[in-house]
Order: structure tokens, then C-alpha cells, then sequence
């Protein structure tokens, strides 16, 4: 694994906007770059899917566990009276579509996680396809070599998913909500309607604030037409507080992602896939920050519902080397051994491992001069050769 430069194309901020990535450059930074580009081989790329393969089926077994005890519901903070909603939706298998592990990893030592986006992974448009746009257009250009490859097969994957909800679960109209504040979420919804549309779903977008409630409890869009299936880029740790959660459980929606999710998608799986399977390889010794654990000379702090990076405090030897404001840490917190991020070029990097119905299925890298990932972390392509 190693970071190698690399000529822009002299066009891309073009292609760019021609092809919707209108978030490449936020709030007069750039996210998207492309003046350097990660190499990996094949045997890198293997251990990488290896390693996400059997950590998302270690997540799975904390599901399991999780829905059948009322304390384990109750340490995830996930309210009691919507315990039921989540352990339907485990119990009866409603159907995922895709989730992201975020793993360290340096090309010689064996990943390690560091969490799962398991409810709201962003960025499948700029890994699937504008990253692939640019192996495509550096190979014509002369500037990689013909046989340069990628592991990338998350939008082909993501289409094929869709088509099976449909053929196999029902899907007939997708409904595709986010948050209005948002460019990035909305490029996210864009791109994945585009690939249900390419699956022959038919597919209606709303944004969450115009979701409506019927007479009979159902949840309505704007021409008051029931919502059936629903893919929402907002968080059940945000949903199961809010005022309509009485009528998830009545409201006949099936979700993607849908509520079992929300245990994956929290911090405390961390402590739990410790607790589960010790000394794991791919595993840091994690524990809940309210319980007796073994010292940490070096550990993270984070909260149950962080996002992007926020609330995340870093200590080594009682002293804080870093930390990174924001809304969450009062419903917990854990915390987790210390690993570093491989540094390249004075950069701290971190690789998104994709999985699509259970598959893992690519990469996408983010470079940060600080320790901590956060939302405006650039995002670099890859390619493997050798």
C-alpha cells in the first residue's frame, strides 16, 4: 500500500458538475481530490475483503445476542417502547441494502476496526462511480497503465440488490428521503435512486421534513400516497426519539436501513464484539465507559450516537492530544484502545470497506492532517496492481 502522485485530469471538476458531484469542493475546501492516488496489490485487497467479510458477520452475532436481552437493549439506548419495533425487524429478516466498515490498516498489519456505518454510509456515489470514472480516464490519458485495476464493483452491486427487493421482497415503489441541509445527503440519495431506477424500481424522493401521517397511522409523501418502502439517509437513534416512533411499528413501512441497524450502527457494538470474541486480530479492546475495564494507557473516547468524527476525544497518558466538538455524548459513552492511522505525506488515512447485502464489495479512502476523520476529510481514488 503505498500513496502515489499523480497529474489531475484537467477536466474533472467538469465532469464533476456534468455528473452531479456538485459536493467535490465544500465550504471552499476540497473533498474530492485527485493529485494522488492509493496503490494497493491484490493480496492487500484480499485481506481487506477477508477481514470485512468475517467482522460483518461478528456484527451479525451481536444483533442476535443484542435483540434477545432486555439489558443489552437497554445498555445500546434504544428506548423501551420501541424495543419490539427492533426486534421484529430483526426476528422477521427485513432486508438491508449496504453499510460501511471503517478500518486502519497499513498494508502489512492485519485491519483493524475502528467502527460500522452500518445505518447512513455516505459517499457510494464518489467510490462507485466517480472513482471509477478517473481509473477509466487516467488509463486512456496514458498516465496509469492498462492492466491498473480497482476493487470496485459497489455500483453494480447496489443495482442488483435493488432488483432482487424488488423481485424477491416486494418492492414495487421506493420511496427516498434525507434531510434538507444537506448537499452531500442529497448527492447520496440522487445516486442511489439513479441505481434503483436502473434496477426497473419505480421511485418517488421526498425530503424527511414533507413526510406526512394519514388517518389511518400510515406515513403519506406529498400527493398523500402511502408509503410502503422507505430508504432514509436519517439515523434511528434520531427516529426512535421522535414523536411519530409510536407509529413506526403500525405504519406497515418497511425500511432501509431497516431499525435492527440501530445496533450495528452504534458505538456500543464496539465493547460487545470485544466482549464477544477477545483478542480477535481485526478487534481493539473496547469497553463501556460506565463499566470497570482494564487501564488504557492510550484510548479514544466515543459517544454511543457520534457521527463524522464528532464528540471523539483521543488521551494518551492522561492527557488529551486531541478532540473534536458536537452534539452527542449524553446518552454514553465507551471507549477504545488507541490505533494509529497509517500517515502518508503528513496525512492520517482511513479506508471505507463496502458491503452490499452482506457482501463486501469495495474501498473508498479518506486523508485527514488531523487524528480524527471528520466530515470535510478528502477523499482519494485507489488502484491495485501487482
Amino acid at each position: 500500500m503505498k500513496r502515489v502522485t499523480i497529474t489531475e485530469r484537467p477536466d474533472w471538476r467538469e465532469k464533476a458538475n456534468e455528473f452531479g458531484f456538485h459536493f467535490h469542493t465544500m465550504y471552499d475546501q476540497p473533498y474530492w481530490c485527485e493529485d494522488a492516488y492509493y496503490q494497493f496489490t491484490l493480496a492487500q485487497i484480499e485481506e481487506i475483503e477477508s477481514t470485512t467479510a468475517d467482522l460483518h458477520q461478528m456484527c451479525l452475532q451481536v444483533v442476535e445476542r443484542v435483540v434477545a436481552s432486555d439489558v443489552l437493549m437497554a445498555k445500546f439506548r434504544i428506548p423501551k417502547y420501541t424495543w419490539g419495533f427492533v426486534r421484529n425487524a430483526w426476528r422477521t429478516r427485513q432486508p438491508s441494502l449496504y453499510s460501511r466498515l471503517d478500518l486502519s490498516y497499513d498494508g502489512v498489519n492485519q485491519p483493524k476496526l475502528l467502527e460500522n456505518n452500518a445505518d447512513t454510509p455516505t459517499s457510494p456515489y464518489e467510490s462507485a462511480f466517480f472513482q471509477w470514472l478517473w481509473l477509466e480516464d487516467q488509463i486512456k490519458a496514458g498516465k496509469l497503465v492498462p492492466q491498473a485495476d480497482q476493487y470496485n464493483c459497489l455500483q453494480e452491486k447496489l443495482i442488483e440488490r435493488f432488483a432482487d427487493l424488488k423481485a424477491h421482497h416486494g418492492f414495487e415503489l421506493l420511496h427516498l428521503a434525507c434531510c434538507q441541509d444537506s448537499e452531500e445527503d442529497r448527492g447520496t440519495v440522487q445516486y442511489l435512486q439513479d441505481c434503483a431506477s436502473e434496477a426497473g424500481l419505480a421511485t418517488e424522493f421526498l425530503f424527511m421534513e414533507e413526510i406526512g401521517l394519514g388517518e389511518k397511522g400510515q406515513f403519506t409523501d406529498l400527493q398523500d400516497r402511502v408509503i410502503g418502502n422507505l430508504f432514509k439517509l436519517y439515523p434511528w437513534e434520531f427516529m426512535l426519539r421522535e414523536m411519530f416512533t409510536t407509529k413506526l411499528e403500525d405504519a406497515g413501512v418497511r425500511w432501509l436501513e431497516p431499525a435492527w441497524k440501530s445496533i450495528i450502527s452504534n458505538k456500543a457494538l464496539l465493547p460487545l464484539l470485544w466482549e464477544m470474541f477477545p483478542n480477535h486480530p481485526n478487534l481493539l479492546p473496547a469497553y463501556f465507559a460506565e463499566d470497570a475495564h482494564p487501564p488504557l494507557e492510550h484510548y479514544v473516547t466515543k459517544p454511543l450516537f457520534s457521527r463524522e468524527g464528532a464528540n471523539i476525544q483521543i488521551v494518551e497518558n492522561g492527557q488529551q492530544v486531541a478532540c473534536v466538538g458536537g452534539p452527542y455524548g449524553k446518552e454514553g459513552m465507551i471507549v477504545q484502545q488507541f490505533h494509529p492511522l497509517p500517515q502518508f505525506e503528513g496525512s492520517y488515512t482511513l479506508i471505507g470497506s463496502w458491503l452490499v447485502d452482506d457482501q463486501p464489495c469495495g474501498i473508498s479512502l479518506r486523508e485527514d492532517r488531523q487524528l480524527v476523520t471528520q466530515d470535510m476529510s478528502r477523499f482519494y481514488p485507489h488502484v491495485i496492481l501487482g
